[in-house]
């Protein structure tokens, strides 16, 4: 049977575990394999983009709730201007708080960007950034992943449940299923990123040793 769907999934997963008693925690097994994905995959799926109204004065911005990686952050103006990161302690030392004009560069501080110099007036800001598969659900059907690789939220998801059943066995087992579906997405992924990946890998090996 295909596995492109949420209840496609779920019935793929009972059918392995081939008992009827665990129902209920199919889709919390579900989410763990998702919890996993996130943390440990860096797909295409999982690039987002977010804008950020800048006012006057304000140095703070909310982070975009699923993010984990920021990728870029950038001023949408003519021209446009990428902010560079530096750390809390190096964007103090860089810019006094007093400062304001065009944001130059951007921080981390807990659940908010912190942004120097102070914008002088409202602009508006986007981020780039890695965040969530979006997760699955009688609502949210399917994903690009499950349709890719329904084998990884199937690992994923054997994994925890043998997990729970406390079959060390089994879980390592699938365990280590998951993790070979990690590998080959990862590769994958950087196959359809670099398409001539040999000419990529030669070029920058050559430009390191320019630089040396």
């Amino acid at each position: 049977m295909s596995i492109n769907t949420f209840a496609e999934l779920k019935t793929a997963i009972a059918n392995f575990l081939a008992r009827d008693d665990l129902t209920d925690r199919i889709p919390e097994f579900i989410e763990l394999a998702e919890g996993r994905i996130n943390r440990e995959l860096e797909t295409r799926e999982q690039e987002k983009r977010a804008t950020a109204t800048l006012s006057s004065g304000n140095e703070y911005v909310s982070l975009p709730a699923d993010l984990r990686q920021i990728r870029s952050v950038k001023l949408n103006q003519t021209p446009i201007v990428t902010l560079t990161y530096l750390s809390p302690d190096q964007l103090d030392q860089e810019y006094s708080s007093n400062s304001s004009g065009t944001p130059a560069s951007y921080s981390i501080v807990g659940q908010e960007i912190k942004i120097r110099p102070k914008p002088d007036s409202t602009m508006t800001a986007e981020i780039i950034y890695i965040g969530n598969v979006d997760a699955l659900s009688d609502s949210n059907t399917s994903t690009t992943l499950l349709i890719r690789s329904p084998d990884i939220y199937l690992y994923g998801a054997l994994h925890s449940a043998y997990d729970y059943l406390l079959d060390t066995a089994n879980a390592q087992l699938y365990n280590q299923k998951f993790n070979n579906a990690l590998e080959s997405v990862r590769y994958d992924e950087q196959r359809s990123t670099y398409s001539q990946g040999r000419l990529q890998m030669r070029s920058d090996y050559q430009r390191q040793i320019s630089l040396r």
